[in-house]
């Protein structure tokens, strides 16, 4: 079957042309001037809408196995359709983690039952994903994760790390690192500033995070592992990461949606806005946004991250950890930034897609003749309200309910197939 899909403008190398684009059994067979003479079966009218290469998120939780009554694959892939993403890579906080091919396989065996969009999944540091001890067995895992992480706790141990940077380098992996020094932590759950004092909170100092990244940077300068650092939120870590670039290491990084938007004075007492790292201050906020204008901040990714209700319902001080992201992401950016003039809309368009696919040989992409296609269809003049109520992810908690939005998902296909549709 041969279907055309005409009147939006479409991403092509940088920048929005008025394109059309047909497609032969999934595959794109032609991309031409708006209004060309192509016969086609089916017509697609995306009159009003921008068509990008499907969004990539290098960072969610899909919960699965071990904590389905938070997400399962199959809610959390399809969640990311309806949000625009054709690819996602799945961390290994789980149960059992992903610390033994046997373990790994079994997340895998779920991926290929479920999921609607490609996972790639995160392989464990050390044995029980504890942040210390023994291990993984590297070698076996390298040939069937994405990557090695330990996200949702840092990797406590400096040996330890060092060791991990050794052999993953070995065999041509890298590390994506979730920064959080234990020992600063202190019992807190916001940030440690203006708010916490103000409404006697225990606060997670920006160390915390710091003091972790400038320990591994050390330790990548002298193994020369690829080294990843997720979700970024204070001045000092941009800081550090851009020295590192200036001297040519092997360093990336991410930061999240919230982290751009919002920081601790827009902190109500509720634990949709509990998440780690905790939203800090207006000057990190101020340096993150310069880091992703001067190119030190790579990559946008959500750190999706589903819990139960009850689990979210016990304010700050007792709710768990996590936001979910996927079904808000692209609104929430294009008009907190690109309709505020902060950065264009071909930049966020790389941050979302463009750069994690460049730096990680994610797959999909580009709109390109001869290639299954990968889109989202995306209406930036439709205005709606965010309502957790309509999310498909089973997680409901997200800091930008009730924010009215601009720039609804109308259609996602991945490897030419349609996996989202917006009635």
């Amino acid at each position: 079957m041969r279907a055309l899909y005409t009147g939006a403008r479409v991403y092509q190398n940088g920048r929005f042309e008025n394109l059309d684009i047909a497609v032969e059994d999934g595959v794109t067979v032609g991309i031409f001037p708006r209004g060309s003479s192509v016969s086609y079966d089916t017509r697609f009218e995306l009159h009003n809408s921008i068509a990008i290469p499907g969004l990539a998120d290098v960072h969610v939780h899909l919960r699965e196995p071990g904590f389905s009554y938070k997400e399962t694959i199959a809610r959390g892939t399809r969640a990311a359709a309806a949000g625009g993403y054709t690819v996602v890579c799945a961390m290994p906080n789980l149960d059992p983690p992903p610390d033994t091919v046997e373990h790994l396989r079994r997340e895998l065996d779920l991926i290929a039952r479920d999921a609607v969009i490609p996972v790639l999944p995160y392989a464990a540091i050390p044995r029980g994903q504890l942040g210390r001890g023994e291990l993984a067995d590297i070698g076996a895992l390298a040939p069937l994760a994405f990557g090695f992480s330990d996200d949702g706790r840092g990797i406590q141990d400096r040996d330890l790390m060092r060791r991990a940077m050794e052999e993953i380098h070995a065999r041509g992996g890298f590390i994506a690192a979730h920064c959080e020094d234990e020992a600063l932590v202190r019992g807190g759950y916001v940030h440690d500033g203006v708010y916490a004092a103000a409404h006697g909170h225990k606060g997670i100092c920006s160390e915390s995070e710091w003091g972790q990244i400038a320990r591994d940077l050390e330790l990548v300068a002298e193994t020369g592992c690829r080294y990843h650092v997720c979700h970024i939120s204070s001045k000092e870590s941009v800081d550090l990461i851009r020295k590192a670039k200036a001297k040519g290491l092997p360093v990336t990084c991410e930061t999240a949606p919230h982290y751009l938007l919002l920081c601790d004075q827009d902190l109500q007492e509720e634990g949709r806005f509990k998440m780690n790292p905790p939203l800090r201050d207006r000057a990190d906020k101020e340096a993150l946004l310069a880091g992703i204008l001067d190119g030190t901040v790579d990559i946008i990714a959500t750190d999706h991250a589903p819990h139960s209700a009850e689990e979210k319902g016990k304010g700050l001080p007792g709710s768990a950890m996590g936001v979910v992201g996927l079904e808000t992401a692209f609104p929430v950016l294009y008009t907190g930034l690109v309709q505020k003039g902060v950065i264009s809309l071909e930049k966020l368009v790389d941050l979302m897609s463009d750069a994690p696919r460049r730096i990680f040989s994610l797959p999909g992409g580009a709109i390109q003749v001869g290639r299954p296609l990968d889109m989202a269809v995306i209406d930036l003049g439709e205005e709606y309200t965010v309502d957790p109520e309509e999310f498909w992810t089973m997680g409901r908690s997200t800091p930008f309910a009730g924010w009215t939005v601009r720039g609804r998902v109308r259609m996602t296909v991945a490897d030419g197939r349609t996996v989202w549709k917006r009635d």
